[in-house]
């Protein structure tokens, strides 16, 4: 039998000397001036940027809700079959070699660059906001805020922080990992295409490919760090209490324009200087500081929080996880037509189906406020006929919710995965294919799990109790943490706890945008590890304006709103390189088990 060597002659042409000297000039240009365009379109005409990338986000969206949450799906199904291959054995390196970091720093760095701001942000967020809507309280089939609403609330925050999500940074880690460290090829995104488009990914072609993981990276790290950035502003308040980094005209004071520009500014200057430091040495340390913090809070929240109806409340869930994880995988919602809706009308509601279906198909609204909104003939139809218009509107409300909450968090997830999957492979070498999915997979999403209802659960608890009176749940997203451990503790135990989380919401932040910087710049290099500081500072610098300048964008609105359109946007083009990573990868493993059995050297081929 006949088996070729597989194809691994990559070569990106990179520049001999001068500004750009070992980087790759189209990949380094492009992704620049793509970048610099956003920048100057967001500062020069924000209103028309802001509009323009809620406009096209919505239209994506309806046309692509569905392929985002299929084909998250098939990733996590695609590495099961993976790991309990007999591939999965193989060593991602030479035979015998040792893995380059320990365990406890592998998924120190692991957990830091892929989650550890989000955990912060969303670990009483989440929970608490899908407590109060989620498909079953959508569907009207349970009641939200309720101690009923708590199974299904959890069912959907371990979806969204599970196995699913894990699994989108892990198929781009271990593509780029096995093609780097089996055969030699360089740590960029293009060597995860050879097995489908061999020496095309030379090209014009494999500059595409590996443009688009570089913008996709800077959009995810983007809405990352906004996120964080405006915990952090929370964090400061709550601990000085300066109010101009606060805006004191809403129900409740959320961050201000200039605290969250102000605090970019200072957590975009330290991990400048932590990205110019490395891998080994800044990033693996503040990793390794983040794990221990990390730990710190989760066992306060153990100690003084709502720790039994926690553990009730994960194994429940993680068992209402594992039954529903085929539906969660797969079952997807597309838009509801007008026509679609004035059908399913009962007979005296159809004439007024264009004053109903608003109302009827608003995922974030309740039937009272459905009913509320209605003027005119609509607001004299009897109970039972709008309680059918309203019912009539469920497929619209589910695909509203889904298209704004999870598949929010798929685009999330894949725009941040060229950064955190590469960051994996940088990190995994030496490990097997199967330690890799299992680490990165199975091992972040439990801990995932457990965080999120220690330290969520306790929150819910406090409310549904009455403890709280409703100061976590009407506290600002991204203040709730801080609103939990202000009805938790004592003063004088909460300002050492405020203080603490503080410079972990810093130390994340700094992980995840210095992380980021140097995969930006390990993609412009042609997959190099060891990059020039003075385009670390560049893209530091860029990363900087970017976030910057689409918060100011945002105007009266939210001010992450212009960072999450843009990133859900950036995200699709790379979902179809991701499909195309997976097949290439089947094809990889399969024709190297071919080339094993018959004793094939991988090499290149003539």
């Amino acid at each position: 039998m006949s088996i070729n060597p597989p194809f691994t002659d990559v070569e990106i042409k990179k520049q001999p000397e001068g500004f750009y000297k070992d980087n790759s000039l189209p990949i380094a240009l492009i992704s620049k001036s793509i970048m610099v365009a956003l920048v100057l379109w967001a500062l020069i005409f924000p209103a028309n940027a802001n509009g323009t990338l809620g406009s096209l986000n919505w239209k994506l969206l309806e046309g692509f809700n569905q392929f985002y949450i299929i084909i998250v799906g098939f990733f996590a199904f695609f590495l099961f079959v993976v790991a309990v291959m007999p591939s999965g054995k193989k060593i991602m390196g030479t035979p015998g070699e040792k893995p380059e970091f320990s365990n406890f720093s592998w998924f120190s760095m692991m957990f830091g660059a892929g989650l550890g701001v989000g955990l912060m942000v969303f670990a009483t967020a989440e929970p608490l906001g899908l407590w109060g809507s989620n498909p079953l309280t959508v569907a009207g089939e349970v009641e939200g805020s309720t101690p009923e609403a708590v199974k299904s609330a959890y069912r959907y925050t371990f979806a969204h922080y599970g196995f699913h999500a894990w699994s989108i940074y892990v198929v781009t880690g271990l593509s780029l990992a096995y093609y780097a460290y089996t055969r030699d090829m360089p740590l960029t995104i293009r060597s995860a295409l050879t097995p489908l488009l061999g020496g095309a990914v030379n090209g014009i072609l494999g500059h595409v490919v590996d443009v688009l993981g570089v913008v996709a990276t800077i959009l995810g790290v983007s809405v990352t760090i906004g996120f964080g950035v405006s915990q952090f502003i929370d964090g400061v308040y709550a601990i000085t209490g300066v109010e101009w980094i606060m805006n004191m005209g809403g129900e409740v004071p959320t961050p201000s324009k200039a605290g969250l520009i102000a605090g970019l500014l200072a957590i975009m200057s330290m991990s400048i200087i932590s990205a110019v430091s490395g891998v080994g040495r800044g990033v693996k340390y503040l990793s390794n500081l983040n794990l221990v913090l990390s730990l710190i809070l989760l066992f306060t929240f153990v100690f003084f929080g709502s720790f039994g109806f926690a553990m009730t409340t994960y194994g429940s869930a993680f068992v209402d996880y594992i039954l529903n994880f085929v539906s969660l995988s797969f079952n997807a919602y597309g838009p509801q037509s007008a026509a679609d809706f004035a059908a399913a009308l009962p007979e005296a509601a159809k004439p007024l189906a264009d004053e109903l279906r608003a109302g009827a198909t608003n995922a974030w609204g309740s039937f009272a406020g459905f009913k509320d909104g209605l003027e005119g003939a609509a607001a004299e139809l009897d109970d039972a006929t709008l309680t059918a218009a309203y019912a009539a509107g469920t497929d619209g409300r589910l695909f509203g919710w889904q298209a704004g909450w999870t598949t929010f968090y798929w685009a999330w997830w894949i725009a941040f995965s060229p950064f955190v999957g590469l960051f994996l492979a940088r990190i995994s070498k030496g490990r097997s294919v199967r330690e890799f999915i299992v680490g990165c997979v199975f091992a972040p999403a439990m801990v995932c799990f457990a965080w999120m209802t220690i330290l969520g659960g306790t929150a819910i608890d406090l409310e549904l109790s009455g403890v709280a009176e409703g100061a976590i749940s009407g506290a600002s997203q991204t203040n709730q943490l801080f609103a939990t451990l202000g009805v938790m503790l004592d003063s004088g135990l909460l300002s050492g706890l405020t203080i603490m989380c503080v410079v972990l919401i810093m130390t994340f932040l700094v992980t995840s945008a210095d992380s980021g910087i140097l995969v930006m710049n390990t993609i412009m290099s042609g997959g190099s590890q060891e990059t020039g500081i003075k385009h670390r500072i560049i893209w530091g610098v860029i990363l900087t304006l970017v976030i910057g300048t689409l918060i100011l964008a945002a105007g009266d609105n939210n001010p992450m709103d212009a960072l999450k359109n843009a990133m859900i946007i950036g995200a699709l083009p790379f979902t179809m390189v991701m499909g195309l990573m997976c097949v290439a990868l089947a094809k990889a493993l399969y024709r190297d088990n071919l080339r094993d059995k018959h004793g094939v050297a991988e090499q290149p081929a003539e």
